[in-house]
């Protein structure tokens, strides 16, 4: 009979349990709809077709064969994503152990109590010892969750795990564009170090020539002491880009998590294979699938839920402690005939004095929620500013680098023409050294700038979501 009552409880109990949450209802984007337009956008992706970011794989993007294969190795061997997948495992856990509770946890024990009657209270007058041997199987303080309190807090748990597998996702997002551009870099400081060494060559030669000559009284000391200017400038750059690319190994190393073998690295950006170009898409609506947006949505719903579970604590709590099993004198005689036991205590706890207490905890669980509609927005205005930042980048990147080749092709016939003069003694010093300077600056944002493009590539497949 007492059997059957617990299993009819129970079975009451999962049919009829609900939850006080309120209806979750995503808040709308507090963003257009579309993606900006004017100057800086002159290509839209219904001009410039191509797959979504979200739906190629990075291994399609980036299609360098040696940065695929040290990406590869970033994505084994970096600590902070370790530490991202064994989060997921440690709320993993904890949701299960949320969800478990919302079922009987039958549990066995076994006890032995001995304890002396002295012969003073007893009323055999004679002292006695008394042995009791138990054997129980039970339920304890099972709570019955008619209004749904702990389905609440399960759901919450849930959403925080799905929180934290997105932040994993967004984090390797976040690694792989951070590995790239890390590559990326240490090729262009690598080829602005070889500028700097081949400049440096020249202007030791043109010193040695105007030296020479300066002994030959046919330049002045100030064409000497200017050759030497530039000679020692070019030692600088040399001396700094020395450093830039020991600290951008540095870097990558650590990204990568193990130090990047040299022959999977690159001397110049000549050597890298472009990424492929990506589609925005027509609408921003894209956003709402980057991890970093769904992690936040998570924890709105996370907080959605803990207002039911706030509303639940209002109503009874009724919770129940029950157990089956045998008593005996006698170890031997615990399974024998007559020797069984059982106990039902149900219980209900009625909130009559602390409704203070439970007004307020209600009332932080809707300002938490709150504050997660304020965070979910504000990831949805980041990321559509981001996207737009490196859509207007896209859109003038190309002209940019056009002119800047342009400028070195200019600069070099400058270049060319002034030697010639000095040559021949037709223009002073001054003029070359203008030239040489103008030259060398061009290189340097010819460097610099297709260093950008290909950087905007990656950060543009980033901020789409792309790289999961």
């Amino acid at each position: 009979m007492i059997r059957k009552s617990i299993l009819l409880i129970t079975l009451t109990a999962i049919l009829t349990a609900c939850t006080m949450a309120p209806t979750y209802k995503r808040p709308e984007a507090p963003v257009p709809a579309s993606w900006p337009t004017g100057p800086a956008y002159k290509e839209t992706d219904a001009d410039r077709p191509g797959t979504a970011a979200a739906d190629m794989d990075w291994r399609e993007f980036y299609a360098d064969g040696k940065l695929q294969k040290v990406i590869e190795v970033a994505l084994a061997n970096n600590r902070d994503l370790r530490v991202a997948a064994l989060n997921i495992e440690k709320v993993r856990a904890a949701y299960q152990v949320q969800s478990a509770v919302l079922f009987p946890l039958p549990n066995a024990a076994g006890s032995l109590n001995e304890y002396r009657t002295p012969a003073d209270i007893s009323d055999k007058a004679e002292g006695t010892n008394v042995r009791m041997y138990n054997a129980n199987v039970g339920i304890s303080s099972w709570e019955i969750d008619f209004f749904g309190r702990i389905r609440s807090l399960r759901d919450s748990a849930l959403e925080q795990f799905f929180a934290t597998e997105h932040a994993r996702r967004s984090l390797q997002i976040t690694l792989i564009a951070e590995v790239a551009n890390a590559y990326l870099t240490l090729a262009a400081d690598r080829e602005n170090l070889k500028l700097a060494r081949s400049t440096l060559e020249a202007q030791e030669a043109t010193y040695n020539m105007i030296k020479r000559r300066y002994e030959l009284g046919s330049s002045s000391e100030l064409d000497l002491n200017q050759a030497r200017t530039r000679v020692e400038a070019a030692r600088v750059d040399v001396a700094r880009y020395t450093a830039y690319t020991a600290g951008d190994e540095n870097a990558l190393n650590l990204l990568v998590g193990t130090p990047v073998p040299a022959d999977l690295t690159a001397d110049s950006l000549d050597m890298i294979a472009a990424p492929r170009d990506v589609s925005a898409g027509l609408s921003s609506e894209v956003l709402l699938n980057r991890p970093d947006i769904l992690q936040a949505e998570s924890l709105l719903k996370a907080a959605n839920a803990n207002i039911g579970a706030a509303r639940a604590a209002f109503f009874p709590m009724i919770s129940l402690t029950t157990s089956i099993g045998t008593t005996s004198n006698e170890l031997a005689g615990l399974f024998k005939a007559g020797a069984a036991t059982w106990s039902f205590v149900p219980q209900v706890n009625v909130p009559i004095f602390n409704s203070v207490l439970l007004w307020a905890n209600l009332e932080a669980a809707k300002a938490t929620r709150e504050i997660y509609v304020a965070q979910y927005e504000k990831a949805i205005q980041t990321a559509f500013r981001e996207v737009a930042d490196a859509l207007a980048r896209r859109g003038t990147i190309g002209d940019q680098l056009a002119a800047q080749q342009s400028l070195v092709d200019a600069s070099a016939n400058s270049y060319r023409l002034a030697d010639a003069r000095y040559t021949t003694g037709i223009d002073s010093y001054l003029t070359l050294l203008d030239a040489q300077r103008s030259l060398y600056a061009a290189q340097q944002g010819l460097i610099n700038t297709r260093l950008a493009k290909l950087s905007n590539l990656v950060n543009l497949y980033r901020v789409l979501g792309g790289g999961q």
